[in-house]
């Protein structure tokens, strides 16, 4: 099994912290069905206006496919400056550093 890391990074104006989890429970409950999906961190920073998230999924194929998918989702939420990054996962050495693999 090749895992692979998808990391999506955003402009966004908030909600942040506890308001941003009620507001976006439905959203996360959707991107738990994704198949392959390992697992996924939410990331936000609210001085820079930012928020994202890092997945890893079990096969390139439904990282590339979530990766489109999010994108055209994110586009029609009319955001822009969406940065993407889909990287292969050393599973070895991650073990090593604790990563919940």
């Amino acid at each position: 099994m090749t895992l692979t890391l998808v990391q999506f990074d955003f402009p966004f104006a908030g909600p942040w912290g506890a308001e941003m989890a009620a507001a976006l429970k439905d959203l996360a409950q959707d991107i738990a069905a994704e198949p392959d999906l390992v697992w996924k961190v939410w990331t936000e920073n609210q001085a820079e206006g930012r928020a994202g998230g890092i997945y890893v999924f079990a096969s390139p194929e439904a990282a590339a496919a979530y990766r489109e998918k999010h994108s055209a989702r994110l586009a029609a939420f009319g955001i822009t400056d969406i940065r993407a990054l889909s990287l292969e996962v050393n599973a070895a050495l991650s073990k090593t550093t604790r990563a919940p693999l």
